[in-house]
């Protein structure tokens, strides 16, 4: 125990019985506050918080009523947590962050409910950073210091700026995901143009049977977020430039597609996630099955279950 808990320990009796340390300058109203959690100097947590074992709740922390914060969480000095905000287990929230949770906000205007705000495992909000109403953080995210978070977050992804968009994945460095493939497709130029292509079965691992192509995707927005079941996918820009990130369950790797010559080839049970468009992108996707909206994974803790056995 540190000698500051021992010097505090005649004011924080309560808390003590119950396995936690409240400085004796912290309110600590709520009943439901785990072993080994501290909670320290003008802190204010309210009856009905709730917080996990083993969290660290500095100074000048306000905790709302409809709060749930998970195991071995870090609040840093200055944070407020309103009704409806959700911290997973592990994640580290820096000095100064702002949660909000109504989008309209007016003096003395209660709206039925407030908007859930989630902030997954292992993820981390950077100081001073924004978090609007409602959105999701993914699991072992980083949201940047200063950053306005205005949409939902991808797992494993650096976000940055205002509004924030995706500027890297966490694990950029890591070892390439098994499964996903770069593909160089052939180019002839001359005095009328350019032209590339790509063959079924020669330079794409499959035959096509449906394709689409993603354009005009606003600054700062993500597409994809969702894994397939079957379906195998073949990504090229036509134009512009955008960042693929593939996730196969173990390992994140990131992919920029610049130009019409690289394709990139995804296999079904891969998560991923298409941000950091540029203006004119225009990226075609060829695919080897129809539409199937039974055939998507939309949930990325499912899609963890499936691919890791659990």
């Amino acid at each position: 125990m540190k000698a500051s808990e021992r010097r505090a320990g005649a004011g924080v009796s309560a808390g003590n019985e119950r396995g936690y340390f409240a400085h004796p300058a912290a309110l600590v109203e709520s009943p439901n506050v785990g072993t080994g959690t501290r909670v320290w100097a003008f802190a204010h947590v309210l009856p009905g918080a709730r917080i996990g074992a083993d969290c660290n709740i500095c100074d000048g922390v306000f905790v709302e009523n409809d709060v749930v914060v998970g195991d071995r969480v870090t609040v840093k000095c200055g944070v407020q947590l309103w009704d409806g905000v959700r911290l997973e287990d592990d994640v580290f929230v820096g000095p100064n962050a702002t949660f909000t949770n109504d989008i309209f906000p007016r003096s003395r205007e209660r709206p039925p409910r407030f908007a859930t705000t989630t902030v997954r495992r292992g993820a981390s909000i950077g100081a001073n950073a924004t978090i609007l109403p409602g959105v999701v953080i993914g699991e072992r995210a980083m949201v940047g210091a200063g950053a306005v978070v205005t949409r939902d977050v991808p797992p494993g992804s650096v976000v940055v700026g205002n509004p924030a968009r995706v500027a890297r994945d966490v694990d950029a460095d890591a070892r390439p995901v098994a499964g996903v493939s770069r593909v160089d497709v052939p180019r002839f130029d001359d005095a009328r143009g350019s032209l590339v292509f790509a063959e079924a079965n020669t330079h794409i691992p499959f035959t096509p049977r449906r394709w689409y192509a993603i354009s005009d995707v606003p600054a700062g927005a993500s597409r994809g977020e969702h894994a397939h079941r079957r379906t195998h996918q073949f990504f090229v820009a036509l134009r512009g430039s955008c960042t693929l990130h593939v996730e196969d369950g173990i390992r994140r790797t990131t992919w920029r597609l610049e130009a019409p010559t690289t394709g990139l080839h995804v296999p079904p049970l891969h998560w991923n996630v298409l941000a950091d468009f540029s203006a004119d992108a225009v990226l075609l996707c060829l695919a080897s099955d129809e539409y199937d909206p039974e055939e998507y994974i939309h949930d990325y803790d499912e899609f963890r279950r499936l691919v890791n056995g659990r």
